[in-house]
């Protein structure tokens, strides 16, 4: 009785493990999925670029037939120094959540997954569900081992 009752719940932890697992296996999948949309969306500031590094390199397109033109220079910098900048802070978000899912899949690298989650949350609206749930998943005591990541136990005082 008492080893069919040890194989029943060998069976079920084995079951439950199996889910966390291809809970982790979907979650990476979707990672590179929002990997790709965060890199596309992040070259939307290209127009800006080219249009930054136009307004500094032909100028003379832009006469306002005899107005005061406000200094085409800076404000081509300008354009081209934000574009520059929000195209790299995208990519470089989009190699970061690449990452979390190549870690999710290896199931290596726990706090960096939960702390990317976090941060995927920020991005809306595919970014928070994938946060939301990578967080609901990676917080999951059956997912932690998975990972390496020994849960604390509870310390118990010995008496003196």
């Amino acid at each position: 009785m008492l080893a069919s009752l040890a194989l029943v719940h060998f069976g079920r932890r084995k079951l439950i493990m199996k889910q966390d697992e291809e809970h982790l296996r979907l979650l990476s999948i979707f990672h590179y999925v929002v990997a790709g949309l965060v890199a596309v969306f992040a070259l939307f500031p290209i127009f800006h670029l080219i249009f930054g590094l136009f307004m500094i390199l032909a100028p003379q397109k832009f006469d306002g037939h005899g107005q005061e033109q406000p200094p085409l220079a800076l404000i081509g910098w300008l354009f081209v120094i934000l574009a520059s900048a929000f195209i790299t802070f995208g990519w470089t978000m989009a190699a970061l959540i690449l990452t979390t899912g190549r870690f999710l899949a290896r199931h290596r690298h726990y706090q960096f997954c939960l702390v990317m989650a976090g941060i995927e949350c920020l991005f809306m609206p595919f970014g928070t569900v994938l946060g939301v749930f990578t967080i609901l998943v990676l917080v999951r005591e059956s997912v932690k081992p998975l990972f390496g990541v020994i849960p604390p136990t509870i310390a118990t005082e010995v008496p003196k």
